[in-house]
């Protein structure tokens, strides 16, 4: 078979691009409501009660609780008493339970509630606890703490989103979740415009008007998920009154969440799975990957197991996946159906990429993954056409002068100037850039020598004038240029598949790893979020293959 090239393939066999929201989980919860003073005032000042009692709270869950089994039964919708999942299962979530409910609406056209699980889940919310130790005296003191209450899942078809639920607490401060999805949003909104397509599973796999696909994905925003959330709110129970809406005791979303996509279908299934297996084995030395698994969630005749299991042994019917973690988040790629290659940034706390959490700020967020994405798939890209010709060669082995400046020459096979290249494929660069101090944590940890911030800034400002390295306006992070990223790349390459990794001690090469990370993790979240080093921050950079085999290897 002969060797597939990833820029040969997506230059000439792409049928489709797509860059668009996945899926979406969103917090509610009341603003007004989240510290003790807030509740004493809502018992007391807004309900009329001379004693702000925690009993008051369980008036409030079981005239809930009453109101959606009316609900249920006034509407005809089923309330499932699911026992705990069993999260080692890949088919046992709540919505595999829900989904012949869905069906059955979609076959009907019929647009409203489907289904309501109740569940017992972790939740935070409020306590109180009597601090007085006068007899007949009651003064009560609200905290919160993580308990095990009711929760009701609102599963509903909705015109504009598809599938999706909110799920609201029983309990005081009755805190909820909104779940959607992005992919079907816009097909809904290209049904509406009347331009055919091709589903694929949480995507698409063709459209006839790749334009308007792009222009709809594009128009996304925070005011089509409030759309949903408050069609949805005012259709079902809820613990607050019109009255407490009144007086400012509502819900407000933030984001939980967000999955950002970048989908390639590829015009051959058989194509796509070479290419995929061919990008997995050009980049798994690039980016110093920190673990390496081979994970089946599928037998030998491609049954789903009870369980995920790792072995040796490689089977038919596996599928191969990549990702790496940063804090919270993290991004993956794999192949969709077979045929589809995609690139998702899955962020699970905002404040990660430097974004706040507010619906109103999804528009950044959504900046920021669409670049996260372009510059993985970039980087990957320079990994096959990464040969930077004799002119570049040549000028990065003489010193350089440009802007007025001179700098020092950048050798191949010069100790620090491999570790420089070295530290540069770094794939978290993708996702934070790099400072000062996170890439001399870095070279610190590959040059296996004292490496100094003044040697560090001498250096940075030599690959700035090679121009393998730009500053960002109004910052003091770096990143990769495209000439950089091939001459990074070209080098670590040509070192370690052509002449060999370096050979180091074992004793060493523990010291410089133990040397270099903290350094290393306590700057991301400066350099991510320009703001000052925190003592926890922390930097995982993990890659993951799934169902390689013994000749991939």
């Amino acid at each position: 078979m002969a060797e597939t090239n990833i820029n040969e393939v997506l230059e000439g066999h792409v049928t489709l691009e797509v860059e668009c929201v996945d899926r979406m989980l969103l917090n509610a919860y009341v603003p007004n409501l989240q510290v003790g003073g807030q509740v004493v005032l809502f018992l007391t000042r807004h309900l009329g009660n001379p004693v702000p009692s925690p009993a008051l709270f369980a008036q409030i869950g079981n005239r809930f609780v009453r109101e959606v089994k009316a609900f249920a039964q006034a509407n005809n919708v089923p309330i499932l008493r699911l026992n705990k999942p069993d999260r080692s299962r890949w088919d046992d979530r709540k919505i595999d339970h829900v989904r012949p409910y869905v069906d059955a609406a979609e076959a009907e056209s019929r647009f409203g509630v489907v289904a309501i699980v109740a569940a017992q889940e972790y939740q935070w919310v409020f306590g109180g606890r009597n601090r007085s130790d006068t007899p007949g005296l009651a003064s009560f003191d609200f905290t919160k703490s993580s308990r095990r209450v009711g929760t009701y899942y609102f599963y509903v078809l909705d015109p504009e989103f598809g599938v999706g639920f909110i799920k609201i607490c029983t309990y005081f401060p009755y805190p909820a979740k909104v779940w959607g999805n992005g992919h079907e949003w816009a097909k809904r909104q290209l049904d509406h415009a009347g331009v055919g397509y091709t589903a694929l599973a949480n995507g698409l796999a063709s459209c006839d008007d790749p334009d308007e696909l792009t222009e709809i994905c594009r128009r996304f925003g925070p005011d089509d998920v409030q759309g949903f959330f408050d069609r949805w709110i005012d259709a079902v129970p809820t613990p607050f009154t019109a009255a407490d809406r009144a007086a400012g005791y509502w819900w407000e979303l933030s984001m939980r969440q967000v999955e950002m996509s970048r989908t390639l279908v590829l015009d051959d299934p058989r194509r796509a799975r070479r290419f995929f297996e061919a990008l997995v084995a050009d980049n798994i030395g690039i980016g110093r990957p920190e673990e390496v698994h081979a994970v089946f969630g599928r037998d030998r005749r491609g049954r789903t197991t009870a369980k995920q299991f790792r072995t040796r042994v490689f089977s038919p019917g596996t599928e191969v996946k990549m990702d790496f973690a940063y804090k919270h988040s993290r991004v993956k790629q794999y192949l969709k159906e077979g045929r589809a290659y995609r690139i998702e940034t899955v962020i699970n706390k905002p404040s990660d990429i430097g974004v706040l959490a507010r619906l109103e700020h999804l528009p950044e967020l959504m900046a920021k993954c669409r670049e996260v994405n372009a510059r993985l798939l970039a980087i990957e890209r320079a990994g096959q056409g990464c040969a930077i010709g004799d002119d570049l060669f040549d000028r990065l082995h003489q010193p350089y002068i440009r802007e007025g400046q001179r700098t020092g020459a950048l050798r191949f096979g010069d100790p620090r100037a491999m570790a420089l290249t070295g530290a540069l494929c770094c794939v978290i660069h993708t996702v934070t850039g790099f400072t000062n101090r996170s890439l001399r944590g870095l070279v610190t940890g590959l040059l296996d020598a004292d490496y100094s911030t003044n040697q560090m800034g001498y250096d940075l400002r030599r690959l700035r004038i090679h121009g393998l390295i730009e500053k960002i306006p109004g910052t003091n992070t770096y990143r990769t240029t495209p000439e950089g990223i091939r001459t990074a790349i070209f080098y670590t390459k040509v070192r370690d598949r052509i002449l060999g990794p370096p050979s180091t001690p074992a004793t060493n090469h523990r010291t410089r790893r133990a040397s270099a990370r903290p350094q290393t993790d306590r700057s991301v979240t400066h350099q991510l979020c320009g703001r000052r080093e925190t003592r926890n921050s922390s930097l995982k950079t993990r890659h993951k293959l799934w169902g390689r085999s013994p000749q991939e290897i």
